[in-house]
């Protein structure tokens, strides 16, 4: 039987036998890889020169050399070229069989642990769900207490005279609040050429499910800027902070998207509306819905804050507005909308910064003004000519944005009850979300871009265009630091400087 070297694959000259591995090798070639590398190629065990033991066989008469002198010296370097590729080849083979063991390995078990991660999370999911629908826990900042059953929507106990003196005293308040500070603006405010020159400096995509792309509503932490909540097409309400980069918590509960989100000034609890026709207020570090109000037959269109902290506002398709209670979830008032005929319906709502009146819009294109206190609808404005999509109050109590299909912007002075700017978009330009910033100096719009006019002026100041689709939110950071906005391309976008 032929021996052949096991890194050369051919007859050796001068056979040696490795005792580690028993393998036969070219003398000359196991030389120079026990000099690179100590084992035995083979089994990689440790392995020296003394340990080899020779062959004894037949020498192999090699032809006698040209006489030239140049020609054997051509001949030594192509043999020590080629010891190298050997000895390189089978080292690259020895490493393939190795790597390829390793991914295989690694395979698997990536395989076993995505089939482990996905039974967690539908076994926790299905128990939050659970939880959240049959045994809402209580939350205790706001000392708000949970009831067995979900709100009836025909359960409506009055507003007493307490709640009444309520609203007042807050309203003064406020008022008092915004003649002391007059007209004057905030030092720290960003200035309209800062604005100018913001870009993107996060996009976030991966907040809500890629299956059901979408984020639909958005608002930030009024006490911390770095603290937002969205709702998406996904059913899920989603905890993300902005300067770790990281999502907080994912509130879970809505058996349909979610459309409308508000950030709780406690910073402890947010509360959203869902077209599957409820409102849930959820406690933000127990995941868990802590009320469950059910005040509409139809999808909820807007929902709304109070400046108190403990009422909402909420507007739906039924024809009706309702004040709610959220930490008892009873229902202080609806009332019906009695000039909606035929398929009008309710599709925009929003306090006063004061909190004793509201406003309201229509899909046939009205803008209405209530008394909370009397439940009465104080004054209307017609104008626009399509469905009103979103209403924004300024704080400095005079000003009030509205948009509608009609692709404009129409700014009322509640003073004078007026229209005193319209600013007209491009044809076909829908705006699915207006805000002012905190001091009332801007103005935000969200449709296909983001937008930030100056009020007063009413001058565009800046655009962003960086969403690939529909904007659907939007919102300023404190002092107007920053520009946020959602979108249905399913991001979440960060303008500063």
């Amino acid at each position: 039987m032929a021996l052949v070297c096991a890194l050369s694959d051919e007859a050796p000259e001068c056979p040696v036998i490795s005792p580690v591995s028993g393998a036969v090798f070219e003398k000359r070639l196991i030389l120079k890889y026990l000099q690179d590398n100590g084992c035995d190629p083979i089994n990689q065990k440790e392995l020296s020169a003394e340990q080899l033991i020779e062959i004894k066989t037949p020498p192999l008469v090699k032809p006698r050399p040209p006489s030239l002198t140049s020609i054997p010296a051509i001949l030594k370097a192509l043999q020590d070229e080629w010891d190298a590729v050997m000895l390189n080849s089978f080292s690259l083979r020895q490493q393939l069989h190795t790597a390829r063991q390793e991914l295989s390995h690694a395979l698997y078990q990536h395989d076993a642990a995505c089939r482990v991660i996905a039974r967690l999370t539908k076994e926790v999911t299905a128990a939050r769900e659970a939880l959240a629908t049959l045994k809402p826990q209580a939350a205790h900042a706001v000392h708000m207490e949970v009831q067995e059953s979900p709100t009836s929507k025909d359960e409506v106990i009055g507003m007493s005279q307490e709640v009444v003196q309520k609203l007042t005293d807050r309203a003064t308040l406020l008022t008092a609040e915004r003649k002391k500070r007059g007209r004057n603006v905030p030092e720290e405010l960003a200035k309209p050429d800062d604005i100018k020159s913001y870009k993107t400096v996060q996009s976030q995509t991966s907040i809500h499910a890629s299956s059901t792309p979408g984020i639909l509503a958005l608002d930030i932490n009024p006490k911390d800027s770095s603290k937002f909540v969205t709702g998406g097409n996904d059913k899920q309400v989603v905890i993300f902070n902005k300067d770790s980069e990281q999502i907080v918590t994912v509130l879970k509960g809505h058996q349909k998207k979610v459309t409308h989100a508000i950030y709780h000034p406690d910073g402890e609890h947010v509360i959203t509306a869902s077209p599957d026709t409820t409102v849930r207020l959820w406690h933000i570090g127990t995941s868990q819905t802590i009320q469950l109000l059910r005040t509409h037959d139809g999808p909820v269109s807007a929902l709304s804050l109070h400046a108190t902290g403990d009422y909402v506002l909420t507007t739906a398709n039924d024809d009706y507005w309702a004040f709610s209670d959220i930490r008892t979830g009873k229902i202080l008032a609806k009332v019906n909308d009695s000039q909606a005929v035929d398929n009008h319906t309710l599709t925009a709502a929003q306090f006063h910064p004061d909190g004793l009146i509201f406003g309201t819009g229509t899909s046939d294109s009205l803008i209405k003004i209530w008394d909370l206190k009397e439940r009465q609808n104080v004054a209307y404005f017609p104008g626009h000519n399509g469905p009103i999509t979103g209403i924004a109050f300024s704080e400095n109590g005079y000003y009030l944005a509205t948009s509608a299909e009609d692709s404009t912007v129409k700014i009322w002075d509640l003073r004078k009850l007026k229209n005193i700017k319209t600013i007209q978009l491009e044809d076909n330009y829908v705006v699915n979300d207006l805000t002012f910033d905190q001091s009332g100096q801007y103005l935000a719009l969200a449709g296909k871009d983001v937008r930030v006019y100056l009020s007063k002026q009413w001058d565009l100041v800046a655009t962003f265009q960086d969403h690939t689709a529909e904007a659907m939110g939007v919102r300023f950071g404190h002092h107007a630091s920053f520009v946020a906005s959602v979108s249905q391309d399913r991001t979440l976008k960060i303008y500063s400087a």
